[in-house]
């Protein structure tokens, strides 16, 4: 976590860890922990491609990024600080409600959300930015801790490495009850339904594009009126049945039928 809020230096803790940290850490230390799900797939299909989701995660992250902050330690509030004053401007780019809109959609989203605090000159957190959860890796040690955070772009990776507990990334996430390393996405529970939606106005599109409608219909006679196929021809038309006017693709097509 960030260790900035520390208002001055405390005495060394006694070291200790949990003794299932061997048990749940991956096989191999300093290999990437892959998240079980694709960020991005799921991004695209229940944000980007349907109004249900954008309108639920928009909602959410916009309330959430408008509550007031407050900063206090044991003896007092404060209203000015310079923590203050670098999250109501955290960075050139953005202001403190953009910012935290950007955090809370990318927990909405993954599960997950990175805060990257750049120091300055002399350590102090400078800057804050919020890091795309599909390009961030967490790194797990031997002991099941991370021990660094791998953020990949295109071919190019950067490691922040996490020392004594502590790093330039701050790791936000939620609960997941069957992962170590990562949150469990509220758009990963929803995936079925989003598909389940996504594929109904896929078929409604279609159908509207065929004018909601056959737009005829092809019957066989056969010679002398004989409206019977042979073996070969049912099984020809059956297949081309099955790929041409089954599916959302193929809604209100016109068919061909027998007799």
């Amino acid at each position: 976590m960030l260790d900035f809020l520390k208002r001055r230096a405390e005495a060394r803790p006694e070291a200790k860890a949990s003794a299932a940290g061997p048990v749940i850490a991956y096989a191999g230390s300093g290999r990437v922990a892959w998240s079980p799900r694709d960020i991005s797939s799921l991004t695209r299909a229940g944000f980007a491609g349907n109004p249900v989701g954008f309108r639920a995660v928009k909602l959410i992250a916009e309330a959430a990024a408008a509550i007031p902050l407050v900063l206090q330690d044991e003896e007092r509030r404060f209203d000015v600080h310079p923590l203050l004053s670098m999250i109501r401007r955290p960075n050139p780019g953005q202001g403190q409600a953009e910012m935290f809109e950007a955090l809370f959609g990318q927990m909405l989203l993954s599960g997950n959300g990175y805060v990257e605090a750049v120091p300055d000159g002399a350590g102090a957190p400078f800057e804050l930015h919020v890091l795309r959860s599909d390009r961030m890796r967490v790194v797990p040690g031997t002991d099941g801790w991370p021990v660094a955070f791998e953020y990949a772009v295109g071919g190019r990776k950067h490691r922040f490495p996490v020392a004594d507990g502590v790093s330039t990334v701050c790791h936000v996430k939620a609960f997941h009850p069957q992962d170590d390393h990562y949150g469990l996405s509220p758009m990963q529970a929803a995936a079925q339904a989003v598909d389940v939606h996504n594929s109904a106005s896929a078929w409604s599109k279609a159908l509207l594009d065929n004018a909601a409608r056959p737009s005829g219909a092809i019957v066989y006679n056969g010679g002398e009126g004989q409206g019977t196929m042979s073996a070969d021809q049912y099984d020809r038309l059956l297949s081309e049945m099955e790929a041409y006017h089954i599916g959302a693709r193929n809604a209100g097509r016109p068919m061909l039928l027998e007799g």
